[in-house]
């Protein structure tokens, strides 16, 4: 039986005063470095990406900048983690928020996407819309608009033996309500499910 040991993980800080400060995530001790240095710029270039994004777009000054992370997944060769940029402007209304997620297939040595995760061919985004539809019905879930679909590139992260569909603030759903996180079990997914990919290596007791 093969065993598939944590990769290491090392907190970076980004500090620009007292209420501008950033972490994200450092891979460390992995055998391969050339992944291990690919997964590191792929975190930074995406940490730099939430700023530019959060700070670049107002005239106004910034006066709050917070970020961090969560490491969603560390099992099984699947690196799965979420960057949170929160920004706060001067004389706004209020903060703002956004998240993205990075997971990374360590036996196969490539980031992956919602599509990689399922048998080619497979209508993923049909199943998961049909399942996120169920949740918003049972969870009575305050909605923008009529939820639809999702897009083929969803943002998400995996969770164990869960794949977690999310949106954005004001994607779907109200700002007041947050982020919509829809949890779905990789056994409810698990006939159109790659099964040499991350989720069927989690579907695997």
């Amino acid at each position: 039986m093969a065993i598939n040991f944590p990769v290491g993980i090392k907190t970076i800080t980004i500090s620009t005063g007292p209420t501008k400060v950033v972490y994200y995530p450092r891979v460390s001790g992995m055998e391969n470095k050339q992944l291990q240095e690919f997964i590191n710029n792929t975190i930074l270039r995406q940490t730099q990406q939430l700023i530019n994004e959060q700070t670049g777009n107002m005239d106004t000054t910034v006066v709050d900048l917070y970020g961090y992370y969560e490491v969603k997944n560390n099992q099984r060769d699947v690196l799965s983690l979420s960057l949170s940029n929160y920004v706060y402007h001067y004389h706004a209304a209020h903060g703002m928020t956004v998240i993205k997620s990075l997971t990374f297939d360590l036996q196969k040595g490539k980031q992956v996407s919602l599509k990689d995760l399922f048998k080619p061919g497979s209508d993923y985004v049909q199943r998961i819309s049909d399942l996120i539809a169920v949740q918003i019905k049972e969870r009575d879930i305050p909605l923008l608009v009529d939820f639809t679909a999702i897009k083929p590139d969803q943002d998400f992260y995996i969770a164990d033996k869960a794949l977690v569909v999310y949106f954005q603030l004001y994607e779907i759903t109200p700002y007041a309500y947050g982020f919509p996180m829809f949890p779905i079990s990789v056994y409810d997914l698990q006939d159109i499910v790659d099964e040499n990919g991350p989720l069927g290596r989690m579907a695997v007791n």
